[in-house]
This record gives structure tokens, C-alpha cells and sequence, in this order.
């Protein structure tokens, strides 16, 4: 079971809520959310109720500010936990929708998507094995996007505005 304590306020102040599992809305817990401690678990935090928003990967740690997680302010709304995977690792990503146009598969983290793909847009992709974050720029920087075993028609389906892409890399495989 993981563990995330989210703070109003900055260095861990203010009024706080422990949370143990994944929660569609934590609007009546708190008004703000400033700085956060991860005591266990990988944990996808979401701007908005139900999941939707900007995306932020968190792992065991300190965050005493909403910047320590790329945040571009203080909301956050929802969160979920990431299942630990252990296992083997597969995704195959496509430059058109519909899994249709040129294909390539990964095993491994890619933290420069046009240097391996020779495309900056993924419009489809494949989660075959594992987890993974999906980041709009090259070495993991930017807009975050959690894409968990299934199938994505379109980069709307895993919640972006583009099919921008310029890194990916798999979840428990960071740190």
C-alpha cells in the first residue's frame, strides 16, 4: 500500500490529508496543494477531478514546492497510485492514428524521440507491457502523460492537446 501527504501550504505546512489509494476528487480535503511527501508508492497526480488535467509523476520523496514536480501551480485535484510492475516492458508507438503509418516498438527509455523515431509526433501507441509517462520535450521535461497497458487511438486518449512527443521512459525504472 503507498502513502502521499499533501500540504497547503510550502515546506510541508498548512493543513494536510495522508492518502493511501487512488481518489477521483480531493477538492474537500484541501483548497491548495503547495508541497507533498511520497513515503511509499508511484503516484500519478492529476490538476482536475476525475483524472483529468495536467499530469504529474511523483515517487517516494520530498516536494516542498509545487515546482519540485514541473507543476504550473498549485492545483491538484485527483490522484491515483501506479500498480508495481515487474515484469517486462513493451510499447509500440505510431506517427498516425489508428495504429496505422510507421511503427516502432521499445523495450527501454527513449529520452529523445525524434533521434530514435525520426518523428516528433505520436498520434497512436500500444501499451503492451508495463507503465509508462509520455513527456512533450526530449530528456523527460515537460507535460506528463500516464499511459498504463491498453490501447490509444489518438494522443487525446492519454489526455494530450498534440501529438507532440519528445521522450517517454518506463515507470519503477527511474530511481
Amino acid at each position: 500500500m503507498g502513502k502521499i501527504t499533501f500540504y497547503e501550504d510550502r515546506n510541508f505546512l498548512g493543513r494536510s490529508y495522508d492518502c493511501h489509494s487512488e481518489c477521483p476528487d480531493l477538492s474537500s480535503y484541501f483548497r491548495r496543494c503547495n508541497s507533498i511527501r511520497v513515503e511509499s508508492g508511484d503516484w500519478i497526480l492529476y490538476e482536475h477531478p476525475n483524472y483529468r488535467g495536467h499530469q504529474y509523476y511523483l515517487h517516494r520523496g520530498e516536494y516542498p514546492d509545487f515546482q519540485q514536480w514541473m507543476g504550473y501551480n498549485d492545483s491538484i485535484r485527483s490522484c491515483r497510485m501506479i500498480p508495481q510492475h515487474q515484469g517486462s516492458f513493451r510499447v509500440r508507438v505510431y506517427d498516425k492514428e489508428d495504429f496505422r503509418g510507421q511503427m516502432m516498438e521499445f523495450n527501454d527509455d527513449c529520452p529523445h524521440v525524434y533521434e530514435r523515431f525520426r518523428f516528433n509526433d505520436i498520434h497512436s501507441c500500444q501499451v503492451q507491457d508495463g507503465h509508462w509517462i509520455f513527456y512533450e520535450e526530449p530528456n523527460y521535461r515537460g507535460r506528463q502523460y500516464y499511459l498504463r497497458p491498453g490501447e490509444y487511438r489518438r494522443y487525446s486518449d492519454w489526455g494530450a492537446s498534440n501529438p507532440r512527443i519528445g521522450s517517454f521512459r518506463r515507470v519503477n525504472n527511474f530511481y
